[in-house]
């Protein structure tokens, strides 16, 4: 059986929980201790981004069963591998117009890779071409907190584990559930107080909320019930 990071969230039909634009080590174990599957350091150009030698720092700081990944967008993917291993972090990101090779090329060296898609990208059909572990489909602004069409998700195509973003905050991440059925929600300016700096009570509600609900099954049925592990990668 796998599952994900510290927990076996897909038997307890439980949502992957993904904190991104982490900043700060505050930030980074208050989301932990509330109950994050993963965190996210922003390494691309963005209000949000943080320099190599803190996220190493603040990785250092963590769980050990806590996903810590990199997001970064249109970067070589030689430099990618570079960071995900000096910085120690378990994830890569990939937030740009990464072409298939690349992706693949990242995932031949790192144990997770993210692809990360616009809802009204072409390219979303062909997600499963890229090799990824997780998919994650966002709005053409990622980062603004601009809610997207979700049923634009539905291009996805199936047998893919699908990560929901754009706009998402504790008083829609219920309802976005609920519609789209998705493996795991990421967030990130909708739990904040100003970019990078997250708000404790909105970040403790966005969580409290996902864990309360119980999404139906998802409509992919080959997807195994159960989450990535990438501890076995």
């Amino acid at each position: 059986m796998i599952h994900a990071p510290g927990r076996s969230a897909g038997s307890l039909g439980l949502v992957f929980v993904k904190i991104c634009g982490i900043t700060s080590t505050d930030d980074a174990l208050l989301a932990t201790a509330l109950g994050a599957d993963a965190v996210g350091f922003v390494m691309a150009p963005s209000p949000r981004r943080i320099a190599p030698p803190r996220v190493e720092e603040i990785v250092r700081r963590l769980p050990p069963g806590v996903l810590t990944v990199g997001v970064f967008r249109n970067e070589a993917p030689q430099r990618v591998i570079e960071l995900v291993n000096r910085c120690g972090l378990k994830a890569a990101q990939l937030h740009g117009q990464e072409s298939i090779a690349g992706t693949q090329q990242v995932r031949d060296e790192v144990p997770v890779v993210i692809k990360a898609f616009p809802g009204n990208d072409e390219a979303l059909a062909l997600a499963h071409r890229y090799g990824a572990d997780l998919v994650l489909v966002d709005s053409d602004t990622p980062g603004s907190g601009r809610i997207f069409d979700w049923s634009l998700a539905e291009g996805a195509p199936s047998g893919i584990r699908l990560i929901l973003a754009g706009g998402l905050n504790p008083d829609n991440v219920a309802t976005a559930i609920d519609k789209v059925r998705p493996w795991g929600v990421d967030v990130s300016s909708g739990v904040e107080v100003a970019p990078g700096r997250k708000d404790p009570a909105r970040l403790r509600a966005f969580i409290t909320t996902v864990r309360s609900v119980q999404p139906a099954p998802p409509a992919q049925s080959d997807i195994d019930d159960a989450p990535y592990d990438w501890q076995r990668a």
